[in-house]
């Protein structure tokens, strides 16, 4: 079975400065995932750099990702060689993340219902209606 996800040799660097070394490894559809460590040893970063939401960073290896379509025999893709506007449509429909701080990544001003609808909306094109 292909892996959901698999990760290949993944380092990522700031100003020639590698702050992740050649992770690798695969998430089967239906398992789970912890990546474990010490305050700033590179978790937060290797998981936002799967989708490329790491400003400046550069970023080497292979991030296959199987679930991009709804028919199981399309071969992975390469997130990280993907054009922009490829794995934008592909971000928050086909792959996703829950951000760990939610001061950050929610709206205060906006209830979390209405910020989930606001991504069905933009994402599945349904109505204010269908999304509540």
């Amino acid at each position: 079975m292909t892996p959901l996800l698999e990760i290949n040799d993944l380092s990522i660097s700031f100003a020639g400065n590698t702050v992740v070394h050649g992770i690798n490894f695969q998430i089967k559809r239906g398992e789970k995932l912890a990546l474990v460590g010490e305050s700033g040893s590179g978790k937060t970063v290797t998981a936002l750099s799967f989708l490329r939401l790491v400003q400046d960073a550069k970023l080497s290896g292979k991030v296959m990702f199987s679930g991009h379509s709804e028919t199981a025999n399309d071969p992975p893709v390469d997130l990280l060689a993907l054009p922009e506007q490829a794995l934008r449509g592909l971000r928050g429909q086909a792959i996703s993340m829950i951000f760990q701080e939610p001061m950050t990544a929610l709206n205060p001003l906006m209830t979390i219902g209405a910020q989930i609808a606001e991504v069905l909306q933009l994402k599945l094109g349904l109505s204010g209606a269908e999304a509540a």
